[in-house]
């Protein structure tokens, strides 16, 4: 299949979760064996139109991220390449409308990936780009909702996950046995007060605790540790690579998730998976509850106190270095979710 990916910035202009995400379908289908363009600004040196990374093509529609001259070039570049599917960003709005242009022209439907975390302002440009398209991933129902709320259908919008890779999860072997882990970017959306503030009042309590990720709140952080006199007991292990998290995963009993923001919460999903039992505080702007609404082996909380008290509850549950049930989540079962709607959209419109 020839999908045709739209992203006027790549990661290497803006790195953000959903730039990621992209990026990361787009290389998992060339994998595949599918033939994968990127139409995008050039982020390579020379004067070459086109760059090779990973399988995957990159054509630079413009030299550099210039809104109207990025919209103008790209339809007559979409007909050229003739995809069978064009794919692309919402942001910017403009840049998805003259993606619809170039589907239109190639007779290929339009599938845009809304992540969540994508600068899309109110103007009647951006309205557009929740009707245009055939079909709009979301990470969760959450970001679903936000895009409905936009005037998107329920018959044209639904939910991809995240995925993880299963393989790296049954082939890592766990770190040191712990208690319970936690792990986010410690910035301004981190909360981890709420799990801190949990943990304090286990001090009488035997437990260990592990805190993965860095950023510019971890020094204060730190300092409420001691604060609380429990950094005997709290190891903060900074940023990690997906290796050394998956082995801190399968060597934990539970996963403590309580960040005020997640489109998706990708690290739970990974901790789940390596078997740890998920505890998620309610936050209204995350999505992490999603994850175990129907789950057995976890527990949902809104205070430090409920938190404390499913720490020790987690213990009912045996400890597991993997769970089977999440092999539906696997890079390569969610990827042919995003190839059987490629599918399902060329059937509706007569093209194969």
């Amino acid at each position: 299949m020839r999908v045709a990916f739209v992203s006027m910035e790549t990661t290497h202009y803006r790195d953000t979760e959903g730039a990621r995400r992209f990026e990361r379908v787009a290389r998992n289908l060339a994998a595949r064996g599918h033939d994968v363009t990127v139409f995008c600004t050039q982020f390579w040196e020379g004067t070459d139109e086109t760059v090779e990374r990973d399988g995957v093509t990159y054509r630079g529609v413009t030299i550099s991220p210039t809104l109207t001259s990025f919209a103008v070039r790209l339809p007559a570049l979409l007909a050229i390449y003739d995809p069978d599917i064009v794919h692309a960003r919402p942001e910017p709005p403009v840049g998805v409308l003259a993606a619809s242009l170039g589907g239109t022209l190639a007779r290929a439907p339009l599938v845009v990936e809304w992540f969540g975390d994508e600068s899309v302002d109110d103007s009647r440009f951006a309205d557009r780009v929740a009707t245009l398209p055939d079909m709009i991933d979301t990470p969760s129902e959450m970001v679903r909702t936000r895009v409905r709320e936009r005037g998107a259908t329920a018959d044209t919008t639904q939910v991809v996950p995240e995925s993880v890779d299963m393989e790296t999860v049954r082939g890592t072997d766990p770190a040191e046995e712990i208690d319970v882990v936690y792990a986010h970017p410690l910035d301004e959306s981190a909360n981890l007060e709420s799990f801190l503030l949990g943990l304090a009042e286990l001090r009488d309590r035997d437990w260990s605790a592990t805190i993965v990720g860095d950023g510019p709140a971890r020094e204060g952080y730190e300092r409420q540790v001691r604060d609380l006199r429990i950094d005997d007991r709290v190891t903060f292990v900074g940023a990690c690579d997906r290796a050394e998290r998956v082995a801190y995963y399968k060597g934990a009993h539970a996963f403590v998730q309580t960040a005020y923001r997640e489109y998706f919460a990708t690290e739970l999903l990974w901790a789940l998976a390596c078997g740890c039992v998920g505890i998620v505080e309610y936050q209204a702007e995350s999505s992490a509850h999603e994850l175990i609404e129907e789950v057995e082996r976890s527990f949902r909380a809104t205070d430090p106190q409920q938190i404390a008290d499913a720490i020790v509850d987690a213990g009912e549950f045996e400890r597991l270095t993997v769970d089977e049930d999440y092999d539906g989540y696997d890079h390569d079962a969610v990827l042919e979710r995003y190839l059987q709607t490629y599918r399902d959209l060329q059937s509706e419109h007569g093209l194969l």
